[in-house]
C-alpha cells in the first residue's frame, strides 16, 4: 500500500478572500461538492470574519447550511476570534481553524492585536471545548508567517517554537505551519518542521505553503522528508493575504497532487476532474491571478495515479 498524503483544499476560503467578484453561495457549494467528487476529503469551506472586513464571506451561515451535502468530507471554517468560533459552531461546523501570526507586525495588521493577545484569544476559543456548544470541536491553529514576514522581515524560529508549545499545551488539536507570504525555502522547512513535529507530540502537523517566489512545491518535498503528511493547497493556485503586501497564491492543488502521485504517494485525487472544475471556476470568478503548470502543460502520457 502506498503511503497516503492528505490534501486539504483551502480555495473556497483562502483562495477567494481577495477575489474581485463575489462568488454566489450556490457556486461555492458546487465547488465543494465537485472537490469531494474529485477525491478531496478535507475542505476549508468559509470564514466567519466580519463581512465589512472580507465581504466574500458574508454568506458564511448560508454556506454552512450546505454541510449535509458534503457527507464524507471534513469541512472546516477559519475564525479570527472567539465570536467567530461561536458563530462557526452555531452554524454546524465541528472543525475550526484559528490563525495567529508569529510576526508581531503581521498580527497587528491582520487582527489588530499582538501575538500574545492572539494567544490569549486562542485560550478563550479552546475553552469552548468544555461547553455543550463546543462538544466534539476539533481546533486547528495556524502559525502564520512562520518563515518570514513582508512587514517585519525576519521571524525568529525560537518564537515559532515557543508559540507552538503554548497552543499545543493549551488545547490545539492540529498545528498548521504557514508560510503566509512565500518567504520559506527547503532548508528552512527542514530546520523548522522536526522540532514542531516533536512539540505536536502526535497531533497532526499540516503545512500551508504559498508559491509567491516559486518554491512552494520544493517546500512540500522538504516537508515530506521531515515527516509531514498533510498539506493545504488551492485549486488554480488562488489565494493570498489581504493584510500582507506581496502575498500571492497558494500552491496549486492539481500540481501538488501530481507531484505527490508522481513520487509514489497516494492522494486519492482525480486530477482530470480538478482540471475540469478549474475551467469552470475561472469562468465564475473572471479575471484573477491563476497559476499552476498542469493546467497548461497537461498530464504526461507516463502519468499513472497511485492506488
Amino acid at each position: 500500500m502506498a503511503e497516503h498524503v492528505v490534501l486539504r483544499e483551502v480555495g473556497p476560503r483562502d483562495g477567494i478572500q481577495m477575489a474581485k467578484r463575489f462568488l454566489e453561495t450556490g457556486r461555492k457549494l458546487e465547488w465543494a461538492r465537485r472537490l469531494a467528487a474529485a477525491g478531496i476529503r478535507e475542505i476549508e469551506l468559509t470564514s466567519f470574519v466580519p463581512p465589512k472586513v472580507v465581504p466574500q464571506f458574508a454568506d458564511a451561515d448560508e454556506v454552512a447550511r450546505g454541510l449535509p451535502q458534503l457527507a464524507g468530507v471534513v469541512a472546516s471554517a477559519l475564525v479570527p476570534n472567539l465570536k467567530g468560533a461561536e458563530r462557526a459552531l452555531a452554524a454546524g461546523f465541528r472543525h475550526v481553524n484559528y490563525v495567529l501570526s508569529i510576526s508581531e507586525a503581521h498580527s497587528r495588521s491582520n487582527v489588530r492585536r499582538s501575538t500574545d493577545e492572539a494567544i490569549a484569544e486562542f485560550d478563550r476559543i479552546a475553552a469552548l471545548k468544555e461547553t455543550e456548544a463546543g462538544r466534539g470541536m476539533v481546533l486547528g491553529v495556524g502559525l502564520a508567517t512562520s518563515f518570514g514576514c513582508t512587514l517585519q522581515g525576519y521571524v525568529d524560529p525560537q518564537r515559532v517554537f515557543e508559540v507552538a508549545r503554548r497552543v499545543a499545551a493549551g488545547g490545539a488539536d492540529e498545528l498548521i505551519v504557514a508560510d503566509t507570504v512565500g518567504y520559506g525555502n527547503p532548508a528552512q522547512v527542514k530546520a523548522l518542521l522536526p522540532p514542531i513535529i516533536e512539540i505536536a507530540a502526535g497531533r497532526r502537523v499540516i503545512c500551508h505553503f504559498h508559491d509567491t517566489r516559486g518554491l512552494g512545491l520544493a517546500n512540500v518535498a522538504a516537508a515530506l522528508d521531515a515527516g509531514v503528511r498533510a498539506f493545504d493547497a488551492s485549486l488554480a493556485g488562488l489565494g493570498g493575504c489581504p493584510f500582507a503586501p506581496g502575498a500571492t497564491g497558494n500552491i496549486a492543488t492539481e500540481d501538488t497532487a501530481f507531484m505527490l502521485e508522481s513520487m509514489g504517494f497516494s492522494t486519492g485525487v482525480d486530477i482530470e476532474a480538478l482540471l475540469d472544475l478549474r475551467r469552470d471556476l475561472e469562468s465564475w470568478l473572471g479575471e484573477e491571478r491563476y497559476s499552476g503548470a498542469i493546467a497548461h502543460a497537461g498530464l504526461p502520457k507516463t502519468y499513472r495515479p497511485v492506488r
